[in-house]
Parts: C-alpha cells; structure tokens; sequence
C-alpha cells in the first residue's frame, strides 16, 4: 500500500504535494518523493524515511504548478533513496509514481534491457517509466494506455510529461484513485483524505478507467477510448 497525489492549478505545486503526502502518510512510510514540473523540465526530489525527511531535501526555490508525490510502503526492493518514486524514464522528461504491484514486470524488465534499456532501481514500478516512454509519440495519454494494456496485476498511477505541461494522466486497476475539483485546478490522489483541505468535489475512477486532468477540468475514458460521464459526489 502506498499513497499518491497530484495537482495541477495556480498553487505552488510543492506545498499542495507535501501537505498531501503527510496527510497519506499511513499508507507508507519507507520513502516519499515528488516531481514537479516548470519550464519544460521535471524535477525531481525523493528521500529515504518519513515525508519530514523529503520536507528538508525539497529546495526552498523549487517552483512549479504541477505535480505528482508519492509515499512508499516497500514491496519490491530495499529501502533507499533509489528505490523511491517517483520513477522516471530514461530522456528524464516522464515522471511516475504506481501504488499497486506488476506481477509480470521481471518479463517487461527483461524485454526492456533487451532494448538496451538500463534500470536505476530494484522496483517493479521502474517498467512504468520506460513503457510508456517507448509508447510516447507526442500523446501522453494514448502512451499511458498502450501501456496498462500489457501489465498485470494492481495500479493506481500517475504519469506527466515535461512536454505537456500542467497536463497528469492517471489509470486505476485494483488499486485506489480519486479526483479532487476545485476552482481552476484539479488533484488526484489515492484517498479523499489528502485532498479534503483543498476540495469537497470529487469523482471516483474505477477499473479499467482513465482520467487526464488540467487547471480547467478532466476528462475520463475507458482502455478503449469511449467517453466515461462520471458524477461528481
């Protein structure tokens, strides 16, 4: 079990992250990191221990209006900086963070090294990173789901591009994911709970669903393409 967020709006995308993340803390507690994206490029910050301990690794500077956090409770691979999320591919331009586990990811691994691709992690969630990177065509979204389509087992994901700014893809199978709206941005997270302080709307994604937010709104569809009307509760 571990805890995600995101946010894309007018606010410092750090602070909204940190705040949801210390509000997830439950969900994990191993690692904690973030990735925020400004001037087409995505920084990223991840640190070993409780999300106090990624607080004091975050520069006081960073800027940013969207971004994605993630606190990990460990399942594949020791505790370390390294093995926290976000995960990124190799150009650095997608960022990742996946509550849920890949049962098939050492075949996708292995299928990946074979195209010369190297690993910095011991995770099953590192995979994420470099399939949708070798689906990426200029469409974030459509990348995200050729992606889900090939792995087995629970996700709940966040994916954004330093290409596609202030845009975050996320898909759920088996693991929890929730939209927060509010005026002009929009959050995700995997617990109401994180986002409770920013927002009282929200929408639930189900399996097999995928959301892509902005500052302006949401859209959701299923794998196939097909429009998905949600309520808003």
């Amino acid at each position: 079990m571990c805890g995600i967020i995101g946010y894309c709006g007018p606010k410092p995308a750090v602070d909204v992250i940190l705040e949801g993340l210390k509000r997830l803390e439950y969900r994990g507690y191993d690692s904690a990191g973030l990735s925020v994206g400004q001037n087409g490029s995505i920084d990223v910050v991840k640190k070993k221990g409780k999300v106090a301990q990624l607080r004091r690794a975050v520069p006081k500077d960073m800027g940013g209006q969207w971004g994605i956090g993630h606190t990990r409770w460990a399942t594949h691979g020791e505790v370390n900086d390294e093995n926290a999320h976000p995960h990124c591919d190799t150009s650095g331009k997608i960022a990742v963070v996946h509550n849920g586990i890949i049962e098939n990811y050492a075949v996708l691994q292995n299928k990946l090294k074979g195209e010369g691709i190297q690993f910095r992690s011991q995770t099953d969630s590192e995979v994420i990173a470099h399939l949708i990177s070798s689906f990426y065509e200029g469409d974030l979204e459509q990348a995200v789901k050729k992606s889900v389509l090939l792995l087995q087992g629970t996700y709940g994901l966040l994916v954004m591009h330093a290409d596609q700014p202030d845009v975050i893809v996320g898909a759920r199978n088996g693991s929890p994911l929730v939209l927060g709206l509010g005026e002009g941005e929009v959050f995700f997270a995997s617990d109401v709970t994180a986002i409770l302080g920013y927002t009282k709307q929200v929408v639930y994604l189900e399996d097999g669903e995928v959301a892509v937010i902005n500052p302006n709104g949401y859209h959701t569809t299923d794998l196939r393409d097909n429009v998905i009307d949600k309520q808003v509760e």
